[in-house]
């Protein structure tokens, strides 16, 4: 059967084997390049960006992470790129999003008559809530394949956005006829945890010592054997498994008992013994057994874990477009919970002024390796950071997430929010008026008092409270991942300011807020000790 790269109807909705998926992707991807050369880059040119905000990981590690099923709206700031006058958004969740909370999105967007936004947005869902990835939800449904293709109204400059890509989404590209803007599935290896070790030794780049590419426990318990006798001193290691994600595939072992003598043997065997009792999970939903269950299928690495006083986790974020050519996007700082402080939970922006540009140029190094494979899409490192006698910073790069991540959406809304841009030179993000902007944001503000409140409530008390995002004053708060509120007291939040800290000052007000008001209807007063607000004695000119 022929294939043609731009079809007015779905390619073939019938069995697709392996090889003919990977070939037609191939004539898929190719469009990519002339849709990025010629359409992308003008702000006015017609497109449509189909999103798939499926989280197609392990899905035994991903149900340990709380409300998970809601994360599929972390990627509603897609919603934003709505202000560009003909470009069409066809969203699709596993269950419908509630409207008030594509409202709230909507009536985000600067410039843009909502009417207009609401015109060419297309809101799609599978009627699914089991814990599976959405691609594949959609791949078992070709009536809502086909309705997606069906909206497409520019077939010609349509591409796919996706959290990760993976061989479901690479299938999903194909039956729907559109490129997918994402690193390759077969590229996949790149992003492991043994594969990012391969990556970091490439850029010339330092990390952590330790093994990769284990199987089993075995292989954990040579190593870990290994690691200790080339490194006496060491405290603790980190297991991994390849495919672990947000911390959540992690464990960690203290070798404070582990005997000094004896050699090689002695060692193993005491690590044999001690391991199913000491290896500490970053899960607290994990077991032994499951872990190694884990390590088997994915396999994994084994690496010393980074000690210091005052140590930081800071990322850097990049871009390979589809022509292969990079940019850093951002820097962040970390903030890391969990036993052992390996999991992630939010983020400020920018990193600190002593490292950032330093953190840019290995981030660029990374990324002229991964361009140099082919992989194309965002990417986000993790360090360590560890500061040294004479003032200096020791970096040690941790992983490569090659996909969407943490801090994807937070500044992403802070872009299409503004409208501003990075300087490379400063690490800076700044408005259009030259004001540089911060923010401070949390994927896990979660307190079981918040259990109950809707969108309309959270609606309620962030307009009575003035947190709402001011688009004059480049301040206030945006709020994700608010489906998951009432059901598990949770949801996201970015606090946007123009310094670090005011951003942290109004992301606590906004904790401050919803502690006061969680428990009893709102009452719109000030908090004690603040006096109430003064109503507005001058309009703007368009009210």
């Amino acid at each position: 059967m022929g294939f043609s790269p731009i079809s007015p109807s779905p390619p073939y909705l019938g069995p697709l084997d392996p090889g003919e998926i990977r070939r037609r992707f191939q004539c898929l991807q190719a469009r990519m390049v002339d849709l990025y050369r010629h359409e992308l880059a003008l702000w006015h040119s017609p497109r449509t960006v189909v999103v798939v905000p499926s989280l197609s990981l392990d899905q035994e590690v991903l149900a340990r992470v709380t409300g998970v099923h809601y994360y599929e709206e972390r990627l509603l700031y897609y919603l934003i790129l709505l202000q560009l006058p003909r470009t069409q958004v066809i969203f699709v969740t596993s269950q419908a999003v509630d409207p008030v909370i594509i409202d709230y999105f909507i009536n985000l967007l600067p410039g843009v008559p909502v009417s207009h936004a609401r015109a060419r947005l297309t809101l799609l869902d599978a009627h699914d809530a089991t814990p599976r990835a959405l691609t594949a939800k959609i791949l078992e449904r070709p009536w809502l394949i086909r309705r997606i293709h069906e909206a497409i109204r520019h077939p010609r400059a349509a591409y796919l956005e996706c959290f990760n890509a993976t061989p479901l989404e690479r299938e999903l590209a194909v039956r729907l006829n559109i490129p997918l803007y994402a690193v390759d599935p077969a590229l996949a290896h790149l992003g492991s945890k043994s594969g990012n070790r391969r990556v970091f030794a490439e850029a010339g780049i330092n990390f952590p010592a330790g093994f990769e590419d284990l199987r089993d426990e075995t292989d954990i318990i040579h190593a870990l054997a290994a690691l200790k006798r080339k490194e006496p001193h060491l405290r603790r290691a980190v297991v991994k498994l390849n495919e672990g994600f947000s911390g959540e595939g992690n464990a960690l072992i203290d070798f404070s008992e582990a005997p000094t003598t004896g050699g090689k043997k002695a060692l193993e065997a005491w690590l044999r013994e001690a391991l199913p009792q000491r290896l500490q999970f970053e899960s607290k939903e994990m077991n032994y057994e499951t872990f190694m269950n884990k390590f088997q299928q994915m396999g994994g690495i084994v690496e010393a874990f980074i000690e210091g006083e005052n140590k930081r986790s800071p990322s850097v974020q990049g871009l390979i477009n589809p022509v292969g050519e990079g940019t850093i996007l951002s820097t962040h700082d970390q903030i890391l919970g969990g036993p052992t402080g390996q999991v992630y939970l939010g983020a400020r922006f920018p990193a600190k002024a002593e490292y950032r540009l330093t953190l840019q140029e290995i981030g660029r190094r990374i990324g002229e390796v991964l361009s140099a494979h082919g992989a194309i899409g965002r990417f986000a490192v993790d360090f360590i950071s560890v500061p040294q006698p004479n003032g200096e910073w020791k970096h040690y790069a941790l992983e490569i997430n090659l996909r969407k991540g943490g801090t994807t959406h937070p500044f992403m809304t802070l872009k299409f929010l503004t409208d501003g841009h990075f300087d490379l030179r400063t690490g800076l993000y700044y408005a259009p008026t030259g004001q540089p902007l911060y923010y401070y944001a949390s994927d896990n503000l979660q307190k079981e008092a918040y259990q109950g409140l809707t969108p309309e409530d959270l609606m309620d008390i962030v307009v009575c409270e003035g947190l709402h995002y001011n688009a004059a004053a480049h301040e206030g708060v945006v709020f994700h991942i608010v489906g998951a509120l009432s059901e598990y007291g949770k949801l996201g939040v970015v606090a946007i300011a123009p310094s670090h800290k005011r951003a942290e000052a109004l992301y606590h007000e906004t904790v401050g807020a919803l502690d006061r008001h969680a428990a009893k209807p709102l009452a719109c007063h000030p908090p004690e000790n603040q006096p109430p607000r003064p109503a507005p004695t001058h309009f703007p000119p368009w009210w």
